[in-house]
């Protein structure tokens, strides 16, 4: 028998004892204690050399643990940011929820929203109407209509400011008929 063999028999039980104390998991504790005599054997002139094995092995142990350790506060501190965000984005979306209004108008939502186009000012409305539903490009109308470009961006400004005022109400309905697949 090796003088790693022995050495292996006599201290692994130990070894895996101690690091179950600080690992607590018995699998992690095989793991790191099979990791700390791998590296051992690999390291055939320990045995020739006047050490203290005995020392070496706890403290081989305490560091494989300590790295251990120190990996697993690592994952579970991005499992915690993690689960934090998805419980931040739930209490939003529960909020969100809760203050929808679901009190509807009689109206269908398309009359609804043909309405609130047809009370935008009649500029507003008429870039609003050729940016949206025609897909006319903002430079394309400001040359159509003979204004800047600026001027198309500030029509536009006002007409999403007035149908969101005028249909507050049915906004996360229209977002998920009219954005939602």
């Amino acid at each position: 028998m090796t003088e790693f063999e022995r050495l292996y028999i006599t201290w692994y039980a130990r070894m895996k004892s101690f690091a179950l104390v600080y690992v607590k998991r018995e699998a992690d504790a095989e793991d790191v204690v099979q990791d700390v005599f791998a590296k051992i054997y690999e390291r055939e002139d320990l045995f020739g050399k006047d050490i203290n094995i005995t020392s070496y092995l706890f403290t081989s142990v305490k560091h494989a643990c300590l790295n251990h350790l120190r990996e697993s506060l690592t994952v579970s501190m991005a499992y915690s940011k993690y689960y934090e965000s998805q419980r931040l984005e739930m209490q939003l979306m529960y909020d969100s929820l809760e203050q929808l209004d679901m009190d509807f108008p009689d109206a269908s939502i398309e009359e609804l929203l043909e309405d609130a186009i047809n009370q935008l000012p009649e500029k507003c409305r008429q870039i609003f109407i050729m940016s949206k539903l025609k897909g006319t490009k903002q430079k394309d109308i400001a040359r159509e209509l003979g204004v800047s470009v600026n001027t198309v961006e500030v029509q536009m400004g006002i007409a999403y400011k007035k149908l969101r005022e005028r249909l507050k109400n049915c906004i996360p309905l229209l977002a998920f008929l009219y954005i939602v697949p």
